[in-house]
């Protein structure tokens, strides 16, 4: 081994001294993380923390003021546009398909780092699109228009786009922003799919519990700031979820993964069985 060669960076992607926000309003100043290979990363915290401007960071949306954020410890801003598409992919808040689009013509799209003004459509970018229909279980209704699909499906088909750039990194903004309890559970399974697989995914989540489940590294954020990082079941505790969230709570074994499960506390409980009327409205509706 040459022992002058250069060393190759423990973590693909890294924040180093990142300060960041929008024009003159600062977000995140001397941020410093990595992002583990290969886990699932998740970053919590209350809302305006700076989760997603991190995320935006990372993605290259926002371009800091100060440090870096580094991949394979280069600045992200020195790649060219589509060498960097071919090692991140992000999937937006809220993204909007154009109307009447099907789901293999908006899956397609996620081939754009890999075409040109003189490249065919190959082999290979099928293959890419067909792999990632088939991840996403999206095969069946590729012919369907987005529109017409539930909200869980619609968020696979962003998904499955995002997986055929064929990235070895995901970035994820609020995946489950707006969607019911079970198109949340059924897109973070599908997340944990793809990092069982291999694939290095970063996320930004509002609901704590779902974090610390699906998670394997976890980030906690207040105030542009990284209180805590690391495995959910080494960091999460009742005190820390004072310190992110204000909110007093009890951290206990999920039942059914043993990853923690944060039980908020109620500052002043209410006994629902006293309230005056209750008894009487009870009956009311029993007799209708």
């Amino acid at each position: 081994m040459n022992p002058s060669a250069p060393t190759a960076p423990a973590h693909r992607l890294s924040v180093s001294g990142l300060r960041v926000g929008y024009g003159e309003r600062i977000v995140i100043e001397r941020l410093d993380t990595t992002i583990p290979d290969g886990s699932f990363t998740v970053i919590v915290g209350p809302n305006a923390c700076g989760k997603s401007t991190l995320l935006r960071a990372l993605s290259r949306l926002l371009k800091p003021t100060q440090g870096e954020v580094l991949l394979d410890g280069r600045p992200v801003g020195s790649y060219k546009g589509k060498h960097f598409a071919r090692e991140i992919g992000l999937l937006p808040q809220q993204s909007i398909a154009p109307e009447g689009i099907t789901v293999i013509d908006l899956v397609s799209r996620g081939r754009f780092p890999y075409q040109s003004m003189f490249q065919q459509w190959t082999d290979d970018d099928q293959r890419a699109v067909d792999n990632a229909l088939a991840a996403t279980r999206l095969t069946e209704l590729s012919t369907r228009t987005v529109e017409a699909l539930s909200g869980g499906q619609r968020q696979r088909v962003w998904i499955a786009m995002a997986l055929a750039q064929e990235t070895p990194i995901l970035l994820l903004d609020e995946p489950t922003t707006y969607l019911d309890l079970a198109h949340q559970l059924e897109v973070l399974q599908l997340c944990a799919e793809l990092n069982a697989e291999g694939k290095t995914l970063v996320a930004v989540l509002h609901d704590l519990n779902q974090a610390a489940r699906f998670a394997t590294h976890l980030i906690a954020m207040r105030s542009g700031s990284i209180l805590a990082s690391g495995a959910p079941a080494d960091i999460l505790d009742a005190g820390l979820v004072e310190q992110v969230f204000g909110v007093r709570s009890q951290v206990v074994p999920d039942p059914e993964t043993g990853t923690p499960m944060i039980i908020p506390l109620a500052e002043n409980p209410v006994d629902f069985t006293t309230l005056p009327g209750d008894t009487a409205n009870l009956h009311a509706a029993q007799d209708h």
